[in-house]
């Protein structure tokens, strides 16, 4: 960054004042917070997490220096603002699949149509209707404990309880089933992905495995030219 782009001294300093009011406020919010997720200590997390941000950015382009301190985002992204004691609630689940052997999933659809009337392959049997077929057979669940034997990879998965004041008139939200789920209703979330399973710890440990074979390696080479020199053999 050339000297004309860098942040002026007073600018850090102002940076740095703002961290100051930020923790201030932070400290308030705590002290006289209700309930474990109340939205004003959110929102001051939010303040203090963007303003020493901003601070950690100035002070390293002015003097190529960081904070001794991190602030770790949120869990959940957004705070529960729900009533304490929900009346109703609502379940909502995503789960994707990788379609990976197309013929299994058409052979297993095939399979429910030959002995279900009503269910009926269209789409010209391929995998959409295959699709219709076996999810109009099974439920959702047990499709996800079988996912192997229709011909499907799992992806990520997710399912949130979300807070109602009160259920729906019948057929209310069928025309936008998803739509009308506000984050901050959500009581909770569980979410399942790949991602989750990966340790970095392993990975380091992969690495270094990696390198301890290619020394090995090495050292072989060594000791196999060495032991062709002494045997007057020059190496090829």
């Amino acid at each position: 960054m050339s000297d004309a782009a860098l942040p002026t001294v007073a600018e850090v300093r102002a940076a740095a004042e703002a961290v100051k009011a930020a923790l201030d406020r932070h400290l308030a919010a705590v002290e006289s917070r209700i309930g474990d997720e109340d939205p004003a200590v959110y929102a001051a997390f939010n303040e203090l997490a963007a303003a020493a941000e901003e601070y950690d950015e100035l002070l390293y382009d002015r003097y190529d220096e960081v904070t001794p301190f991190e602030i770790p985002a949120p869990e959940t992204g957004v705070p529960y603002t729900g009533p304490a004691e929900p009346a109703a609630f609502s379940v909502l689940i995503r789960r994707d699949y990788a379609v990976v052997e197309p013929a299994r999933l058409v052979a297993q659809a095939e399979r429910v149509a030959a002995h279900d009337r009503d269910a009926e392959l269209l789409d010209d049997g391929g995998t959409a209707g295959a699709l219709g077929v076996l999810f109009g057979e099974y439920e959702p669940d047990e499709i996800a404990s079988r996912y192997k034997e229709f011909g499907l990879e799992e992806g990520d998965s997710t399912l949130w309880i979300a807070a109602l004041e009160e259920v729906a008139e019948p057929g209310d939200w069928l025309n936008s089933p998803f739509g009308s789920t506000d984050p901050q209703d959500v009581l909770h979330r569980f979410d399942v992905s790949s991602v989750f399973d990966e340790d970095p710890d392993d990975a380091d440990d992969a690495d270094d495995a990696d390198e301890d074979d290619e020394d090995d390696e090495d050292d072989e080479d060594v000791a196999d030219e060495e032991s062709a020199a002494a045997s007057g053999l020059a190496p090829a």
